[in-house]
C-alpha cells in the first residue's frame, strides 16, 4: 500500500471486505442450490415409491428409510416421525440418532414442546437456537441425556386430518437448519402422509 493515500487505503480494505464477502455467500448459494437439487432428487424418488404402496407395504419401515435419507442429505444427526394417536398423543414411532432405542414408543401429552404446537398449528418451523424458544420443552432432553440445539418440525398431515411431525435436530457442522432443508423435510412430510393415507385405503379395500 506505498505510496496510498488514507481514503485509497480504506477504500482498498472495503474492496477486498466486500470480494471476501461475496465469496462466502456464492459458496453459501452453491450449498443451497446443491441441497435444492438433492431435494428435487428425492422428490422423484418418494413419489415413485408412495405410488407404490399396497395394503402388503410395511409402511413403517418405509418410512425410516425415508426418514434416515433426508436426515443424511441436510446433515441432521438425529429426527423423528411422531405420529398422533386417539388420545392426541405424539408417540416416537421412527427415531434416528443416539436417543433411537429408549426414545422409540415414547409418548408427548398434546401440545408439548414445539412438536406439540407444530402438530396443534399445522406449521413448519425451523428454530436455531431452541433453548430461546419459549415453545421448548426439555421434557425429552433431560429424560434421555439429550441435548436439543437447533432444530425443524414439519406437520405431517392430509386434507382430511393431522398424522404426525416430522423433525430434524442438530446438524453435524453445527450450522443452522436452512429453508431448502426444510423444504426437503416438507418433501417427506407430505409423502409420509401420502403413503399412510395410500395404506389405510388399500388395507380398507382388502378387508
Amino acid at each position: 500500500m506505498f505510496g496510498m493515500t488514507g481514503p485509497m487505503r480504506d477504500t482498498l480494505r472495503f474492496l477486498q471486505a466486500e470480494n471476501a464477502r461475496f465469496r462466502e455467500e456464492n459458496r453459501e448459494l452453491r450449498e443451497e442450490n446443491q441441497t435444492l437439487r438433492q431435494v428435487l432428487d428425492a422428490l422423484r424418488t418418494l413419489q415413485d415409491v408412495s405410488a407404490s404402496v399396497t395394503a402388503d407395504t410395511n409402511v413403517m419401515g418405509l418410512l425410516d428409510r425415508i426418514l434416515q435419507s433426508a436426515l443424511s442429505t441436510i446433515n441432521a444427526t438425529s429426527g423423528s416421525l411422531l405420529l398422533l394417536d386417539e388420545n392426541g398423543d405424539l408417540v416416537f414411532t421412527v427415531v434416528h440418532g443416539p436417543a433411537r432405542e429408549p426414545l422409540l414408543n415414547y409418548r408427548l401429552p398434546p401440545g408439548t414442546g414445539i412438536v406439540g404446537w407444530v402438530a396443534q398449528h399445522i406449521e413448519p418451523v425451523i428454530i436455531p437456537d431452541a433453548r430461546l424458544d419459549p415453545r421448548f420443552s426439555p421434557l425429552v432432553d433431560d429424560l434421555f441425556d439429550f441435548e436439543t440445539r437447533t432444530l425443524m418440525c414439519v406437520p405431517i398431515a392430509t386434507t382430511r386430518k393431522v398424522m404426525g411431525v416430522l423433525t430434524a435436530l442438530n446438524k453435524d457442522d453445527g450450522k443452522e437448519f436452512t429453508t431448502a432443508d426444510l423444504s426437503l423435510l416438507a418433501v417427506v412430510a407430505q409423502l409420509a402422509a401420502t403413503a399412510m393415507e395410500r395404506a389405510e385405503v388399500a388395507g380398507a379395500a382388502d378387508s
